[in-house]
């Protein structure tokens, strides 16, 4: 036992509490930053959250350009082009707004404004971490949704034109040097949205926990964070305007991405495909597929779903926490079934493929084969 060295890091300095986004200015003044670009989507580009952040940096007399055409699962030619207009226009660092999309494509700008080769040689699984070689510019993480996490983390998830799927890039100079959470700026985000991004910070925190990779200290986080979300998701899709509701679930996403430097599991391979091959949100995909993958894992995690049982008000018992999600995810207007939603059982073979090739189910607490992961499909279909 403790034979192998492990290491613990949380480095990102975080700004929180309504009206944090106003300290965006003395954000370059301390990174160095002087021309930024910021990163979007075309629904934040339109909303009053986007005219917020501009306004902050047009008071402040910061001149910037805007990439604003991410899509809503991130494309190779998303990273491409505003890593061009980065170059181009002499911009010094990335400002992510949005969900954990935009985000994704900002924090791999720096990196893709220098790298030579195809977006392909930068999977983590293919030996990518090596060919990103820092410091670079710096990024600041604005999220605009409560679910992954992704403003702390060191990685980003971007489908690979030449490859046909999602690919992780991965490396500690792609975290964010600050990131600003300013619960005013979650507020307008409509219910099933953030009911989707919610779950999303629920798996991440739950996989992290159950993941067997040794690191207390995310299990630690991630618990709290289960008990916060447990506690505030259901508030915040009820009711937009619950700033205490908002707030603490930016804190719980935050959480979930932190602990999930631990790695992930099952869920998240069979989420992936779902959302390169038929466009579906990350966090919806994540919560059709994570009652299944529950019931799969239980016998191997009876221990950490019994904590959540109690955490739902249940007694301590692994089965009443898979039944206790699976009812929370109904109280949140979530429709069970892959199939109210758009995906063919024909698909699930390829889909099955696609999701062994990930490498999420690598850590997954109980082992999967191809077969394993068509039959979690089959369940959630």
């Amino acid at each position: 036992m403790f034979d192998e060295i492990t290491t613990f890091s949380f480095p990102t300095r975080i700004l929180f509490g309504c009206g944090a986004i106003d300290r965006l200015p003395l954000c370059f003044t301390e990174t160095g930053v002087r021309k930024p670009l910021i990163v979007t989507d075309p629904g934040v580009r339109a909303t009053r959250v986007f005219d917020r952040v501009a306004g902050v940096l047009q008071s402040a007399g910061i001149a910037f350009e805007i990439f604003g055409k991410v899509h809503g699962n991130p494309v190779e030619d998303d990273l491409l082009q505003s890593a061009a207009l980065y170059r181009d226009a002499g911009c010094d660092g990335v400002v992510g707004l949005g969900g954990g999309s935009s985000l994704d494509v900002a924090k791999a700008v720096p990196v893709m404004a220098r790298h030579q080769g195809p977006l392909a040689e930068l999977e983590a699984q293919a030996g990518g971490m090596d060919r990103i070689n820092g410091p670079y510019h710096p990024t600041i993480a604005i999220p605009t949704t409560a679910g992954t996490g992704s403003e702390v983390g060191r990685s980003s998830v971007i489908t690979s034109r030449a490859l046909g799927r999602k690919i992780i890039i991965f490396s500690p100079w792609m975290m964010p040097q600050r990131a600003i959470l300013d619960p005013e700026l979650t507020v307008t985000l409509p219910p099933a949205l953030t009911a989707a991004t919610g779950m999303d910070a629920f798996t991440h925190c739950l996989e992290s926990l159950t993941c067997p990779t040794f690191h207390p200290l995310c299990d630690a986080i991630a618990i709290h964070g289960l008990e916060l979300i447990i506690r505030y998701l259901e508030r915040a899709v009820t009711n937009g305007a619950d700033i205490e509701a908002r707030g603490n679930m930016q804190v719980a996403a935050t959480m979930g991405a932190i602990a999930f430097q631990k790695d992930l599991g099952a869920t998240h391979s069979l989420a992936h495909p779902l959302s390169t091959v038929f466009g579906m949100n990350h966090g919806l995909a994540n919560a059709l597929c994570l009652p299944a993958v529950m019931r799969f894992c239980e016998p191997v995690a009876r221990q950490h779903y019994a904590r959540v049982a109690t955490m739902l008000g249940a007694p301590a018992d692994s089965l009443l926490a898979v039944n206790g999600v699976e009812k929370m995810i109904a109280r949140l207007g979530i429709t069970a079934g892959l199939r109210n939603h758009g995906i063919p059982r024909e698909s699930l073979e390829s889909l099955s493929r696609q999701a062994f090739e990930d490498s999420c189910h690598r850590t997954n607490v109980r082992p999967c084969t191809q077969q394993d992961l068509l039959a979690l499909y089959e369940q959630s279909w």
